[in-house]
C-alpha cells in the first residue's frame, strides 16, 4: 500500500483522481485539473501535489502542462526532455517544449476523452 492509498477524500486526491483520468494521446493544464478537482483556483496546489506525486506509475503527471500549453522544467522529471519524451511516447506532438492544446487538450463537456477541438 502507497502512501497514496492512505490519503482519504482530500483536494490532493481528487488532484490525483483527476490526472489518471486524462486519455493516452492528451493533456490538460494545471487550471483544467484544479477545475476537474473541484476547485478552479487551485491551478498553485496542482503544481504542488504533482511535484510529490507518489505514484507516477499510475498517476501520469506528465500529462499536464500550464496554460500556454509549455512543458514543467528539467527538475520536475528528472531531466532536460524527460516530459517531451513521455508524451511522444504517448503519442502526443511536441514542439520547441509546448504542445497544441487546441490538438491535444482535453475537453471535459461531459465526455472525457472526447476532443471537442476545443480547450
Amino acid at each position: 500500500m502507497s502512501g497514496y492509498d492512505l490519503v482519504t477524500d482530500s483536494p490532493t486526491k481528487r488532484i490525483y483522481e483527476a490526472v489518471k483520468r486524462i486519455p493516452k494521446g492528451h493533456v490538460a493544464t494545471y487550471g483544467k485539473i484544479a477545475e476537474m478537482a473541484g476547485d478552479h483556483r487551485m491551478a498553485r496546489a496542482v503544481g504542488n501535489a504533482l511535484h510529490k506525486n507518489p505514484d507516477p506509475e499510475h498517476i501520469p503527471c506528465f500529462r499536464v502542462v500550464n496554460a500556454k500549453g509549455e512543458l514543467a522544467g528539467a527538475f520536475a522529471f528528472g531531466g532536460e526532455d524527460v516530459q517531451a519524451e513521455l508524451l511522444r511516447a504517448d503519442g502526443v506532438e511536441v514542439i520547441n517544449g509546448r504542445v497544441d492544446l487546441e490538438k491535444y487538450g482535453i475537453c471535459v463537456c461531459g465526455n472525457l476523452g472526447k476532443n471537442s477541438g476545443r480547450y
